[in-house]
């Protein structure tokens, strides 16, 4: 049959948008004769979300469904498979990689207006002379403070490229006029390790907040200063660290095992086994190490404190950690948004698993904390529940477990003084550092000649500031709250909280642990060996 020439472009033209057609459904992965066969259960969603596109009678946000559909399915696979909405990403992402670009302030929304707390040390505000308790009125000329206005648009304000400049209009007590400050955008370290100091004359302490792609970085610099000024020993505290990047957590273990040591191996559902060694480059191979860790230590953090037991590196210290060994992938979704897949397991050198069971749902997963804490888990180590056939041994003879987290070689138990229900509200509500920012900016040229040393070994906090925080507290929440009980509890919390508002980098954790039983424990352990 013969084509008249003037059909052929028509023709051509159908051939190539049916080509393009089928090759957006071709996956390369398929075999052959599944080519053009259609997967019901991605068509039985596919067609779902069309009909309520198209045929539902109320406009409905499909976006929000998928995400709801999205969610669903990760719960039913494991507690630690998540989505991250596209609104959440670069929050995720700046969390994790440990910076981000701006102007280096911490601060409040104190009565509606931007109020420094403290400019970050050696930031762009800081070099530009913004100082604590400074009210930040207008950036570029638009007002930044009101009602009205969001912390995240506050934020987006102040962030931007990097070396950009942003206008700043300021309020400071003391001044008649409005201060103008330009601010030359950078990148801002969002830190991971708390504080690094010395508790004794050879005993150094770390103490890191999660593994992000800059904590192996931190470690190093914290513990090359530490060693400058006479550390030989080490404590790193992991306490409440939920965990972060696998090889980081890899890193940090290289520093204390000998070369050729086994960190961790792990396995995907092919049986797919990756082993992780230390390699020759460790700076503490020699130094006696402690780890901190407790209930609420997770992830990368077990894999430190599992790597250093199983290699009869060091002492294990505090209460059973958290038992999630289960490695995850971030995979993008094409939208700007992510999941987060569990991909393996991960053993520890002796090859035990220390995840515990999910087999009873989310739900009962994270409710895990109150069942320990019922049994008496958290202050008898003879409540912890084990199982003898997932007992292990060490190359020196240490019996360990599977499992369920990482049971420490001494147990300190829960220290229930400083866990008062109250304290611990109070803390996490802000309601401690909103009172403690109001005490300082009353009169901060009061604290202005206090180095940092004798405000941490000399400062204390008066019984009349005790009670000024009980008025404060009785007329924000209209109770009848008295801290009888536990009085030098509320002067260490203040004095801590005044402490890192007035310099940092650690000034926090300085003096909270001078009256830590963890702490303390390790002390007496160091003295005796």
């Amino acid at each position: 049959m013969k084509i008249r020439k003037k059909y052929l472009p028509l023709l051509l033209g159908v051939a190539i948008a049916a080509g393009i057609f089928i090759g957006g459904k071709l996956n390369f992965s398929d075999d052959s004769d599944r080519l053009f066969s259609s997967n019901s259960k991605k068509d039985k969603l596919n067609r779902l979300i069309d009909y309520i596109d198209y045929e539902y009678v109320d406009d409905v946000n499909t976006d929000s469904i998928v995400d709801v559909t999205v969610n669903g399915i990760l719960e039913n696979l494991d507690p630690h498979s998540v989505y991250i909405p596209k609104e959440d990403m670069q929050r995720v992402t700046e969390n994790m990689k440990g910076d981000f670009v701006g102007i280096g302030v911490s601060f409040y929304t104190y009565n509606d207006t931007i109020t420094v707390i403290r400019a970050v040390h050696g930031g762009p505000s800081e070099k530009a002379g913004i100082v604590g308790g400074d009210r930040i009125i207008m950036a570029d000329n638009e007002p930044i403070f009101g009602k009205d206005i969001t912390n995240d648009e506050i934020i987006k304000k102040l962030k931007g490229p990097i070396n950009s400049n942003v206008k700043l209009k300021v309020f400071r007590k003391g001044e008649s006029e409005l201060l103008d400050f330009t601010v030359k955008r950078d990148h801002i370290p969002i830190k991971s390790i708390d504080a690094a100091y010395m508790l004794s004359n050879t005993l150094g302490y770390i103490k890191i907040n999660r593994f992000a792609e800059s904590t192996y970085k931190e470690f190093k610099t914290a513990l090359k200063n530490l060693q400058k000024i006479g550390a030989t020993e080490l404590v790193l505290d992991l306490r409440g660290n939920p965990g972060g990047f696998l090889t980081i957590a890899e890193s940090i273990v290289d520093e204390f095992l000998e070369e050729d040591k086994l960190i961790l191996f792990t396995k995907n559902k092919r049986g797919n086994i990756k082993k992780s060694f230390a390699t020759k480059k460790g700076d503490f191979e020699k130094g006696k190490v402690y780890v901190l860790i407790d209930e609420n230590s997770a992830s990368a953090s077990e894999i430190v404190a599992g790597a250093l037991q199983d290699n009869d590196k060091g002492t294990i210290v505090g209460r059973r950690s958290y038992g999630k060994g289960l490695v995850q992938r971030e995979m993008e979704l094409g939208d700007g948004s992510a999941v987060r897949l569990t991909v393996s397991r991960y053993y520890t050198p002796t090859g035990r698993s220390i995840q515990r069971s999910y087999d009873h749902g989310n739900k009962d997963y994270y409710d895990d904390y109150f069942e320990r804490l019922e049994r008496g888990e958290l202050l008898d180590p003879e409540k912890i529940q084990v199982a003898d056939s997932l007992k292990f041994t060490t190359p020196k003879g240490k019996v360990v477990y599977g499992g369920g987290g990482i049971i420490p070689d001494v147990f300190v138990p829960l220290d229930t003084s400083m866990q008062n229900e109250t304290l611990t509200f109070l803390q996490r509500r802000g309601f401690i550092s909103y009172f403690v920012f109001e005490e300082l900016d009353k009169n901060r040229e009061a604290y202005q000649n206090l180095t940092r040393e004798n405000f941490i070994s000399d400062y204390e906090i008066d019984d009349e500031m005790v009670i000024a925080f009980q008025d404060y507290l009785n007329f924000k929440t209209k109770a009848n709250i008295t801290f009888v009980a536990y009085n030098d509890e509320v002067k260490l919390y203040i004095k801590a909280t005044l402490a890192n508002q007035l310099f940092g980098n650690g000034a926090f954790e300085e003096v909270i642990n001078q009256d830590d039983i963890m702490i303390d424990e390790v002390l007496e352990l160091n003295s005796a060996n």
